[in-house]
């Protein structure tokens, strides 16, 4: 490989980094604009109760209170919704064990669990890995399980 190809494609990937980056800033925003809703939302709540509570009516707020207790779980929903978007930009995955690992491994460096997907991985050089004994496939240094094979490492 020339140095103007390996120019290219450093450049390549670092074009895909910085739009990555963004891609992941702009779902960060919208997140923190969900939350600041659920704020204010939150902040409705107890003006109802409290209204609720000096006019000495209790049932008087529980319509009001619901409405809005609806409203956040709605936004948890949509924060959740986001929080997979950014996993999927930066090509991550959650494991059921609630470890996220890159999309490409098949099987969960903690738990064992296999994924479907099937995809090899790749090692990084700065990082210190472990090898797979039986596939020699490159791990992270915290594994318990090769995240290609499932042997126990």
């Amino acid at each position: 490989m020339s140095f103007f190809d390996k120019m290219k494609q450093g450049a390549s990937g670092a074009a895909k980094k910085a739009q990555q980056t963004v891609e992941t800033t702009k779902l960060r925003t919208q997140i923190t604009a969900k939350e600041k809703e659920q704020e204010k939302t939150n902040k409705l709540i107890g003006e109802a109760v409290y209204k609720a509570y000096t006019a000495g009516n209790w049932k008087q707020a529980d319509k009001e209170v619901t409405a809005h207790c609806q409203h956040i779980s709605a936004l948890r929903q949509e924060i959740q919704s986001i929080e997979l978007k950014i996993k999927q930009a930066r090509h991550m995955k959650e494991c059921r064990c609630g470890k996220v690992v890159a999309s490409e491994v098949k099987f969960c460096p903690a738990c064992g669990y296999s994924f479907a997907s099937s995809y090899e991985e790749k090692a990084s050089a700065a990082e210190i890995r472990l090898i797979c004994q039986g596939c020699r496939t490159v791990n992270d240094a915290d594994t318990k399980f090769c995240s290609h094979c499932g042997m126990t490492m």
